[in-house]
Parts: C-alpha cells; sequence; structure tokens
C-alpha cells in the first residue's frame, strides 16, 4: 500500500488534537459557553465524555450541576452527524494512488509507414533473395529446353506458353476482335476500377468484400482458361480428355 504523505498526517494529528482540546475546555468550563451551562448541545457534552472518559464526566457535573442533570434525564441523542468540508462534501482519506499506475499505457496500432526506408528496404532485400535462389538453382538444375526447333516441321498441336494459353483459347471461342481486344480491357478495366469502387480503407479481409470477389472472378476466370488449353486441348488443339488420350503440353 502506498504510504499517506507526513503533511496529510501532521494535519489530521493537529485536527484530533484541537478537536479533543475544545472538548475537554467546554466540558471542564461550561460557564464559557453560558451562566447556567445550558448553551453547550447536548451531542457535544456526550462526546467530551466520551472522549476524556469517566473523569471527563465528573468534570462536567461538579462544574454545571444542572447541565449534568439535563443530560442525564434527556434521551439518548442522535449521531453527531459526520465531519463536512467547506462546500458540505463528507471527506474521507483512503489512499495515495500514484499517477503513474492509473495511466493508459496501450500502444496505439499504427496502419501506416513510410515508404523509404520501410517499405523499400523489406522489397530490396526480398529481390536479393530471389536473385541468389534462382542463381543457385540455375547452376545445380538445367533448364528443361526442348531439341532445337525444326522450321519445316511444325508440331501439332502448337501451343503458347502457358500464361498466354488463357488468351488462346479464347481465340477459340470468339472473334479475334472480341478475344484479344474487349474481353480483355474489359478485364483490365475493371481492376483498375477496383479502388474506386471500394473506399474502405481497413485491410482486413471482411471489410474488402467488393476488392476481394472483383479479383477472385478475374483470376478464376483466367486460371480456367490456362487449365483448359495446357490439358484439355490436344492435335489440331481439339478438347480432349487427359486421363483418355494423355497431355499434349510441355513446360
Amino acid at each position: 500500500m502506498t504510504e499517506v504523505p507526513e503533511h496529510l498526517l501532521r494535519r489530521s494529528k493537529e485536527r484530533r488534537a484541537a478537536l479533543q482540546g475544545g472538548d475537554a475546555g467546554a466540558a471542564a468550563a461550561p460557564g464559557a459557553a453560558g451562566d447556567d451551562g445550558e448553551k453547550i448541545p447536548a451531542h457535544l457534552l456526550v462526546r467530551s465524555a466520551e472522549a476524556g472518559g469517566g473523569g471527563g464526566a465528573a468534570t462536567a457535573t461538579a462544574g454545571a450541576p444542572a447541565a449534568a442533570t439535563a443530560v442525564a434525564t434527556a434521551p439518548a441523542p442522535a449521531p453527531a452527524p459526520a465531519a463536512r468540508g467547506p462546500e458540505g462534501h463528507t471527506q474521507r482519506l483512503l489512499t495515495v494512488v500514484k499517477a503513474g499506475s492509473i495511466q493508459d499505457v496501450k500502444a496505439v496500432p499504427v496502419d501506416k509507414v513510410h515508404t523509404w526506408p520501410h517499405l523499400l528496404v523489406g522489397e530490396f532485400v526480398a529481390a536479393l533473395a530471389m536473385t541468389a535462389f534462382l542463381l543457385v538453382f540455375s547452376t545445380v538444375v538445367n533448364a528443361p529446353f526442348l531439341a532445337a526447333a525444326n522450321f519445316n516441321f511444325t508440331p501439332n498441336p502448337s501451343k503458347a506458353p502457358w500464361y498466354f494459353l488463357g488468351l488462346q483459347e479464347l481465340l477459340t471461342m470468339f472473334h479475334p476482335m472480341v478475344a484479344g481486344v474487349t474481353i480483355p480491357g474489359i478485364g483490365i478495366f475493371g481492376l483498375m476500377l477496383a479502388p474506386y469502387m471500394d473506399k474502405n480503407p481497413s485491410n482486413k479481409p471482411e471489410d474488402r468484400k467488393v476488392a476481394i470477389a472483383l479479383m477472385t472472378l478475374f483470376i478464376m476466370f483466367w486460371a480456367v482458361l490456362v487449365i483448359i488449353g495446357c490439358f484439355f486441348r490436344g492435335p489440331g488443339f481439339n478438347f480432349t480428355l487427359p486421363w483418355r488420350d494423355g497431355v499434349f503440353f510441355d513446360l
């Protein structure tokens, strides 16, 4: 427990001594309040008798028999009211609490950092790590190159690299203008509008449903086209089943 400061203890001791001295003086010389002692309140005489013990009561009886008789014959007085402050507030000293123990020490989360150096340093380190990994991997593992191309022989089926197979799959379904310009343009334009359609600054996925749904639809649409072009297209770029005719695709 925190110790009570010295000045508060000193003030309490002085006040207690003043109250005890005043009660004892009033009990010993009731004539100071009035010649017959009847002007001294009964509750003050009772408090004086309790504070001084039997001696205080005997002194009050010897000095003012009329007041003592009145106290003896009077009914038991009501309890003395509690001491009140200057504005009528009851005050009581419990303890002294240090200011440091009630301060809020929670750290406020920060969701924004400076681009330099916080972001760019991390990206630069990640790029260095990826470069080192590719260097070691290319030294140990040989690239899966095919034989030298023969311009007199066209393989069947002739497929683009896997990242272009989605576009090649669209060319088998629509007119080249629609498959090569309109549909990819709509997809790119929709992704450009995503920050304006969903302006929520939160980083939580549950608060960014519009942006996440738009990106998921775009990725799934393109992934399905790439998977069909890789595994479900055979000779002549015709539809086939990989578990029946095999896979006509090389990385």
